[in-house]
């Protein structure tokens, strides 16, 4: 589906979409606790579809109704031949692939589309492949490089030394998984440690549903063996990566009242709040600089707000917005340089010297839900029509972000 907005200012209220990464994490924990758990507040994106998918695969009875999942857990040991529909959610994947190490004696084999495939998964092909667990990966091997990842063997509790320069994701799959083991584990992290703000999701998730965790630090995880998951009724709270785009949009010169937020979030991307105080009190000939590490799903539309601030700024270590849906950080770069922003790339940053207003033109999401979210919101400082190709791909995390923006002002064709 292509858009073409008209460019309006957008006004008035939205209630920000339950978080997405909460949602991942308190299905995955009420699906492995014995007895009835309801999490409530849900958004059926189409990552949290194929986490709910991947979860019945493992014995989970999941009904959905409005927003609201009556979940009947099960750790139960299988014997199957099992195929998971990953859909495009590396944190499905990554969060699933453990657990069904765990629970599952049969071959496990994980299918996905879009760039599922050249996502990077050698933290766990070293694990399985040094615990004799048969690992075979045929993504690349195939035309469109679809995932085509297949898993069997049982995984053995010890102490696991991961990378936490890659992503957070698979350690967050250990966390749910190694509790499940005989025998006590610890995750030993090495290097610098990325997107913390996700893994105290995950902590507080194992927390609320029984779950034991020793914190060193981010160091150390220490996780005992034959732990069980609790049943828990769970809220999902508002979704600051998607309160991101109304944060710019206000900065732009939007008046969007955002509803459904918790002020005492332990989101990373809150942090989206303190960047755009930091624009607005800046001085015009001040030099910024902002670390884009640990909330890589802000830096897109945050640097549309750079853009449009007077003044240069730089966004550095975010070079794992390439190893996204798309690579972030050249279509952040060219395709706001399409609408007349100044922005360059380099290998781990983004350089942007500001512009008084943006021009219209023909941009791409390439395929990714928060491209074209940010690329409708610089619609709204541009001069001219804005034509967004691939706009269905918001269906990823925000399926109605196109009826909200309507909602509050937008002016969208979606004949084309």
């Amino acid at each position: 589906m292509n858009v073409k907005i008209t460019p309006t200012k957008l006004k008035g209220s939205v209630v920000i979409p339950p978080s997405k990464s909460m949602a991942h994490r308190a299905i995955i924990c009420a699906c492995l606790a014995n007895g009835k758990s309801v999490v409530s507040n849900v958004a059926l994106s189409d990552d949290i579809v194929a986490t709910i998918g991947c979860m019945r695969n493992l014995g989970a009875k999941i009904e959905v109704k409005d927003g609201v999942l009556e979940i009947e857990g099960s750790a139960q040991k299988l014997s199957s031949n099992l195929t998971f529909d990953c859909k495009e959610s590396g944190s499905t994947l990554r969060f699933i692939l453990p657990i069904a190490l765990a629970l599952n004696g049969g071959m496990n084999t994980f299918v996905g589309r879009g760039k599922l495939g050249e996502r990077p998964m050698k933290i766990y092909e070293d694990i399985c492949k040094g615990q004799g667990i048969e690992y075979i990966d045929g993504s690349l091997a195939n035309a469109n490089h679809l995932l085509d990842l297949s898993v069997k063997g049982q995984l053995k509790s010890g102490e696991y030394r991961v990378d936490g320069g890659v992503s957070s994701q698979f350690i967050t799959g250990l966390l749910f998984t190694l509790p499940l083991l005989k025998g006590d584990s610890k995750i030993i992290i090495e290097g610098n440690l990325q997107s913390v703000g996700y893994l105290d999701l995950t902590l507080s998730a194992l927390k609320d549903f029984g779950i034991d965790i020793v914190n060193d630090g981010y160091k150390v995880f220490s996780v005992k063996g034959g732990q069980s998951y609790k049943a828990h009724d769970y809220y999902i709270e508002g979704d600051y990566s998607q309160d991101a785009f109304y944060e710019v949009a206000n900065y732009l010169g939007n008046d969007i009242e955002m509803q459904g937020l918790n002020a005492d979030s332990l989101q990373g991307d809150k942090v989206i709040v303190d960047f755009v105080r930091a624009l607005k009190n800046a001085d015009k000939s001040e030099k910024l600089t902002f670390d884009g590490s640990n909330c890589p799903d802000i830096i897109p539309v945050f640097a549309l707000a750079c853009c449009l601030r007077q003044g240069h700024t730089e966004i550095v270590n975010i070079s794992r917005l390439r190893i996204k849906e798309c690579d972030r950080l050249s279509a952040t770069a060219e395709e706001l340089g399409k609408l007349g922003a100044h922005i360059s790339q380099g290998e781990d940053f983004l350089s942007i010297d500001g512009v008084d207003k943006l021009q219209g033109g023909i941009v791409d999401s390439r395929g990714d839900h928060r491209m074209a979210m940010t690329l409708a919101i610089a619609s709204t400082v541009a001069d001219g029509e804005v034509e967004i190709i691939g706009a269905q791909s918001v269906s990823k995390s925000y399926p109605n972000f196109f009826d909200h923006f309507e909602e509050l002002g937008g002016d969208i064709d979606k004949n084309l």
